[in-house]
This record gives C-alpha cells, structure tokens and sequence, in this order.
C-alpha cells in the first residue's frame, strides 16, 4: 500500500512533460525514456528522474484504464 501511495503522488504532479519532451524528440515515450535513463546521456538530472519515473509508470501498469 505504502509504495502506491507514494507512486501516486509521483504521477499526480507529472502532468506529461516528459511525454512532451519526446514528442519534441520525434521519439515514443518508451524509447526516450530509454536513451534518457541510460548512463552517460547528456540529460539534465530531471529529466533523467522524469525518464526512469516513466519507466517504472509503465512496468507497473501504464496505459489508460477501460471504461
């Protein structure tokens, strides 16, 4: 419980720059979040943090739920 509590959290105050920023890459988010997290990218710290959050966004579930 504890650990949803916090990823919510997380999520909540996300408000898609990340997917923004690649978009702006021509990229999926997927595969930016990927060359992003990798070591030795040129990356700003946040954007390395936004990347493996979104990682971890889609490991964990992802995607919008059904109506």
């Amino acid at each position: 419980m504890a650990k949803e509590k916090w990823m919510q959290e997380a999520f909540k105050h996300s408000h898609g720059q990340f997917k923004a920023k690649a978009k702006k890459a021509g990229m999926s988010t997927k595969a930016y979040a990927a060359k992003e997290a990798k070591p030795g990218s040129h990356a700003s710290t946040k954007t390395k943090r936004q990347a493996n959050l979104a990682k971890l966004g889609m490991k964990y579930g992802g995607g919008k739920k059904k109506r």
